[in-house]
């Protein structure tokens, strides 16, 4: 068989299969090393789960049972301007703000919480199984303006409407060819997803698209030494000021806020 017959009939037999991947599809993100503006005091009580600015406020939601709250908190002070407890049964997750409503995530009791923006006082609940039979578990939200946008601990992000809770796409997450599970408390910031990582010190840029990981933000030079070695006490709070074009980040029972801006 001619030489050229030969390769012809090799590559139809799946050699083709050994090229390389092109390097864009595999090539690791860039990191960006965290650089605090400024630092303001975080409650130790509060096991961040959520955090949202509002009107010049933090609204922050907290978790573990019997102790799980929502908080509208003062920046300068870390103090509770309001305060909403949740039930002992419930452990809180993560929030956001949709119009005159606040959003609370629960963990793993099936629902998702409603309350009044101003006097987060409670307007009922959305149950998972009417946003979709296979969600389980609440960790983080947020939203881009159109959509809520909801993690569950793994490595996808479904895509909700806001006046029916169904489903409207879902993305999977990567960095590089890995997929990213354990994804947390979520923000939406500049077009960007911005999302925690479970016991990772530093904070994802997802392409709402693409669910591609664009960007690794470094935060473990900037954890608190009163929890260095506590390893529950995990970075797990981002907040986006869009109008004052400020970016807030703080962890679970961490005694700092950290407003930061983003550096090579």
């Amino acid at each position: 068989m001619p030489i050229v017959a030969l390769f012809i009939a090799s590559v139809a037999a799946g050699a083709a299969l050994l090229l390389p991947k092109p390097a864009a599809e595999s090539a690791a993100p860039p990191v960006t090393k965290a650089v605090m503006v400024k630092a303001y005091p975080h409650d130790r009580t509060a096991f961040c789960q959520g955090l949202v600015t509002h009107e010049g406020r933090l609204l922050e939601g907290t978790g573990q049972y019997q102790n799980s709250r929502l908080r509208l908190v003062d920046i300068d002070t870390g103090r509770s301007v309001l305060d909403q407890k949740n039930t002992d049964d419930v452990f809180g997750e993560g929030v956001t703000i949709w119009k005159d409503r606040v959003y609370q995530l629960t963990w793993r009791n099936g629902y998702m919480l409603v309350y009044d923006v101003k006097t987060l006082q409670s307007k009922g609940y959305v149950r998972y199984s009417d946003i979709d039979p296979k969600l389980a578990e609440g960790w983080g939200i947020t939203h881009d303006g159109h959509s809520l946008i909801l993690s569950d601990g793994s490595a996808d992000l479904r895509f909700i409407n806001p006046e029916t809770f169904k489903v409207e796409k879902t993305i999977r997450v990567k960095s590089g060819l890995k997929a990213i599970t354990k994804l947390n408390e979520l923000e939406f910031a500049n077009g960007r997803i911005l999302a925690n990582v479970w016991y990772e010190d530093r904070i994802a840029c997802i392409d709402p698209e693409s669910g591609k990981v664009t960007e690794w933000i470094e935060m473990s030079h900037l954890r608190p030494r009163e929890v260095k070695n506590d390893r529950e006490a995990v970075l797990n709070g981002i907040a986006w000021d869009d109008q004052a074009q400020r970016l807030f980040v703080t962890g679970k029972n961490w005694p700092t806020l950290y407003e930061i801006e983003l550096r090579k």
